[in-house]
């Protein structure tokens, strides 16, 4: 095989790609010496470069990879053997994507985020949680609103059996007929969650980002906060660029001495984002909202195209560029496209109908503890196994409709770096395959993104992703 480059993005500043290569080496690549050997870095005038063989079973070199130092970063990989299975090329190329995102997580702990919108409130950056208990009930297919659907109707059922035995064969149907309203009207319930909400009229996020030293001066949330405003109401207000002459003045207050590499901001329209988007679909507009928190993520919400909502947060539009974030709200779109809530809600529904009209009276033994509690882990198990189908399927529609299946397999490699490299071990990804996560494994997802070929031209997206979901979970028993 002839030796092949390709290009490699990453949100770091040009001073940290020397820093960045000496984290692999010493931080990864070094950690793993039964994968990776003859790890050597040298230096040019065009850039250093860190050099490694990757290895196989019985440490058979196998791989040569060379990551030059450069924006973006340019990796260079020579096959040392006549043939290396596609399997192991792409993990061999993953380990480069784990190795920056680590990097970059490390980096993002020593930064300064701030992200705003004009003329609404100033929200503070959430940095350790994920989005928030209403957003994570009630958005995408709605899996944990289901869950708790069923805990509330075990213990409603207890207590009505208890004090009217009488009105017992109502609770079911209470129960799925408000939970039916829930999913309907979840759009409206998570808007009042939101921290903004976009607009035609207000359409852009602006993101300041400021690295500092490493080690160096920590800042409690309220000064994060007072620095925050004074650039929005010094800088922003204005209608003025943010760069290291005016932030300086407010940063000076701080003990920070303003680097121009350090610092970086812009500007994210996500109206015209999402407006393309479903432009592709044929959708009308969604509600759009932002999340500010880093956690990187985007999800959808709504029984159907005309009553969707988008929500998308300021750390998805720090570690993506625009391409990926329009692939990952292809796949939301997947999701309002498919009526994803609609058909979760049939299906658990079915089964919580079945529980107490055919299970309780036909077969009450099913209801000793022990059988019981075997009975729930079993039918959860099947509905987030058939929840896998619909993400693998909304993979697939935004692969069809925005036409970047390996944008989205880049993005996907992104977010869930962390989950990917714990994939690697076999007992990992059956646990994920099982596990109670409406998602497949990512290994599974970016693979599958890899082979499509653009166009991409599946009839039945749904057909073919229950089809590579059984297979895939087949193939890792």
């Amino acid at each position: 095989m002839e030796p092949f480059s390709y290009m490699l993005n990453t949100r770091l500043p040009a001073s940290y790609t020397e820093k960045l290569l000496d984290f692999m080496h010493y931080r990864f690549l070094i950690q793993q010496q039964q994968r990776f050997g003859n790890i050597a870095k040298t230096s040019s005038e065009t850039g250093s470069i860190l050099s490694y063989n990757v290895l196989g079973i019985g440490g058979q070199t196998l791989l040569l990879f060379e990551v030059k130092a450069s924006i973006p970063l340019e990796v260079k990989i020579t096959s040392l053997v006549d043939h290396v299975s596609d399997t192991f090329m792409e993990e061999a190329k993953q380990d480069v994507v784990i190795a920056i995102q680590l990097f970059e997580e490390e980096v993002k702990r020593n930064t300064l985020f701030f992200a705003w919108r004009d003329g609404e409130k100033i929200v503070p950056e959430a940095t350790n949680r994920g989005e928030k208990s209403l957003q994570r009930i009630f958005l995408e297919t709605q899996v944990m609103l289901f869950i708790l659907y069923s805990v509330l109707g075990i213990g409603l059922f207890t207590y009505i059996q208890a004090f009217f035995p009488s009105m017992v064969w109502m609770v079911p149907l209470v129960l799925v007929g408000s939970q039916l309203l829930f999913v309907v009207f979840s759009p409206e319930i998570i808007e009042r969650a939101a921290d903004w909400h976009i607009t035609r009229e207000n359409p852009t996020i602006h993101i300041l980002k400021y690295i500092l030293p490493i080690g160096g001066i920590t800042y409690t949330k309220e000064q994060l906060m007072q620095i925050k405003k004074a650039i929005f109401e010094e800088i922003l207000s204005k209608n003025q660029d943010i760069d290291c002459e005016s932030a300086s003045r407010i940063f000076g207050k701080y003990g920070i001495t303003c680097q121009p590499d350090s610092l970086s901001s812009m500007k994210v329209n996500i109206y015209d984002l999402v407006k393309n988007t479903a432009g592709r679909f044929g959708f009308p507009m969604p509600r759009i909202i932002v999340s500010n928190t880093m956690m990187p993520n985007a999800a959808a919400s709504g029984p159907s195209p005309n009553r969707g909502l988008v929500l998308v947060t300021t750390g998805l539009l720090v570690k993506l560029d625009e391409a990926e974030i329009e692939s990952v709200l292809g796949h939301e779109f997947g999701h309002l496209r498919g009526r994803d809530p609609l058909w979760l809600y049939g299906i658990t529904s079915a089964e919580f109908l079945f529980r107490f009209y055919v299970l309780l009276p036909f077969f009450p033994f099913v209801y000793n503890p022990f059988l019981f509690l075997i009975y729930i882990w079993v039918s959860m198990g099947v509905i987030f196994f058939i929840a896998k189908f619909f993400e693998a399927r909304s993979d697939l529609v935004s692969a069809i409709e925005i036409g970047k299946p390996k944008v989205l397999a880049r993005a996907l490699e992104k977010i869930g770096f962390q989950r990917l490299l714990y994939e690697r071990a076999p007992s990992f990804r059956l646990r994920q395959w099982i596990g109670f996560d409406a998602h497949p494994p990512i290994y599974f997802r970016v693979r599958r993104l890899e082979k499509l070929t653009v166009p991409v031209n599946i009839k039945h997206p749904l057909v073919q992703s229950i089809r590579d979901v059984v297979s895939g979970f087949i193939a890792t028993i």
